[in-house]
């Protein structure tokens, strides 16, 4: 996606306030703050309280080292605008009809916490991207405010070329200094960083980085120069996010606000990188989360293992916010409150019903015949990923000749192409863009890259019959239009985005260029092979 388009989620029209106040359970002086910061695009682990030495997080670490940091945490889908609408609502995507794909219309019905906590006594506000990209009106057209109003006026002389001008800490302070004295806040920051474009050497250049470390680079991608500056790059602008936290933490400490603010920090999907953003993998999925909160963790310093997913944050920030399910105007939510983990003194694993998520996908960026998306539903459990890919003879990150417009354009992703085309491998090739079978199951304890699909193996083949049952069970249960014989649903929901719609058949028809989709790189269009 190109800069202009990347600059442009943050002015979409999201403009609604409820004004009806509910019932509170608590008085507002007794109810904490919250301060959501949300990358754009970062794989778990790479966050320097996981390990990691080439990208240095000294925010995230503290809210880790000062809380809890958690390690299964994860999106249930790897797409901006679904992974988001399933924090905000407490539900899994197939569950919040059109806004399940990417750029949708977000319905009416689902109500988000933000939304909620704004009605009942909370000041709530966004930096950048909140809700994204999309569109998000009431019943009667006019606007909404999935995440509060918007404070993007302050602006600041970024460091590169491919990092926003937003000076989110900034537009953070204008938020307390401007919102309703004595009330409790929920801001949501978010972040345009590491979203792609990245300025190509930045990471050398400009953030003084010498080299990722021996073993980082995925082996579904060529280990060379190009793909090591690609994330130089992206570690130089999680360092920029990160930057921002360290001064919001600092701004609610001089305030006296930090023991009483729930800081939660994550991402809303995995890195943009090919087979990372948009698919349905370890690297995908999995998010990196901290969770400091002076006055509510008990021990701090924990590492937690329970699987925790984004449909459980409403349920959770709603529960300690003091809003009853009968006051939050919320649709029921599939999510599970997970505060008992922070008034727990425990480590590791402490909920044993905590053992699995659900993942999944429909239709994410443009780029095959009449919408189509490629769907897939998952279940990780018990160190395994199984996923069920339902129509597989579709081409699992976009047409070919079209760009593969679900992977972001790259250097890596280029790279990577012309491998193929040299003639030299086409094994990077297909394990990036080449189709899939129906099943795939990978032990991502001792395979976190999803290489070695086991679902053929006989030996597995208990594992998988066991987690697939589990996965149609729960689905069942949650009513997926796509277990239900229904899933056709998913791609005739139309794109909010006119640039969007029926974007392949007006290439194919010469009536667009492909400069159009400005976030893939020209040459990405295959021309023959297929």
């Amino acid at each position: 996606m190109n800069q202009t388009f990347k600059a442009g989620l943050i002015i979409s029209p999201l403009l609604l306030t409820f004004c009806t106040r509910g019932s509170q359970d608590k008085p507002s002086g007794e109810r904490p703050n919250i301060l959501i910061v949300m990358g754009d695009d970062i794989s778990y682990p790479h966050m320097g309280a996981y390990g990691t030495k080439w990208v240095k997080t000294p925010g995230f670490d503290r809210v880790a080292a000062e809380g809890i940091l958690f390690r299964n945490a994860y999106t249930p889908n790897a797409k901006s605008s679904p992974s988001r609408a399933c924090f905000l609502t407490g539900l899994n995507s197939w569950q919040l009809e059109e806004a399940a794909n990417h750029v949708p219309f977000f319905p009416p019905k689902f109500r988000s916490f933000m939304e909620s906590l704004s009605a009942n006594g909370y000041s709530t506000g966004h930096t950048a991207k909140g809700w994204a990209p999309g569109v998000a009106l009431d019943s009667v057209s006019n606007p909404r405010q999935l995440t509060g109003k918007a404070y993007n006026s302050k602006k600041l002389t970024p460091p590169t070329t491919g990092i926003s001008e937003i000076d989110y800490a900034s537009n953070f302070e204008e938020f307390l200094n401007t919102k309703d004295a004595g009330s409790p806040f929920c801001f949501w920051y978010g972040s345009l960083e590491p979203h792609r474009i990245y300025e190509y050497g930045s990471g050398v250049s400009k953030g003084g980085k010498k080299t990722v470390e021996t073993g980082n680079i995925p082996a579904f991608w060529p280990d060379d120069e190009r793909v090591r500056n690609d994330m130089l790059d992206y570690a130089f602008e999680i360092e920029h996010f990160d930057n921002h936290l360290v001064k919001m933490l600092e701004i609610l400490e001089k305030r006296g606000e930090l023991e009483n603010t729930i800081v939660i920090v994550t991402a809303d999907n995995g890195m943009p990188f090919p087979r990372v953003k948009g698919q349905a993998y370890e690297y995908s999925n999995h998010m990196p989360l901290a969770v400091m909160w002076g006055k509510g963790i008990k021990k701090p310093g924990r590492e937690v293992n329970d699987y925790i997913s984004f449909i459980d944050f409403a349920p959770t920030l709603l529960e300690v916010a003091g809003i009853s399910p009968s006051a939050s105007g919320m649709h029921k939510m599939e999510g599970k409150s997970f505060s008992d983990i922070f008034s727990s003194r425990k480590k590791g694993f402490i909920d044993k019903k905590r053992d699995h998520v659900l993942i999944g996908k429909e239709r994410h960026d443009v780029g095959r015949p009449d919408d189509a998306g490629y769907p897939i539903r998952g279940l990780i459990k018990d160190g395994f990923l199984y996923l069920k890919n339902y129509i597989p003879e579709r081409w699992p990150a976009g047409n070919p000749e079209t760009g593969y417009l679900n992977c972001d354009g790259s250097p890596t992703k280029t790279r990577i192409l012309n491998i193929r085309r040299s003639g030299i491998s086409s094994e990077f090739w297909k394990l990036n863009f080449g189709k899939r079978d129906d099943d795939e199951l990978y032990n991502i304890t001792g395979d976190p890259e999803c290489l070695v699909n086991l679902a053929n193996d006989p030996g597995y083949n208990v594992i998988r019959r066991r987690l697939n049952n589990q996965l149609y069970d729960e689905l069942l249960k949650q009513e997926d239009p796509r277990i239900k014989g229904n899933g056709d649903v998913f791609d005739k929901y139309p794109y909010a985005d006119s640039r969007t719609k029926d974007f392949y058949n007006r290439y194919m028809k010469g009536e667009i260029h492909r400069k159009t989709a400005g976030w893939v790189d020209s040459t990405d269009f295959e021309t023959k092979g297929f």
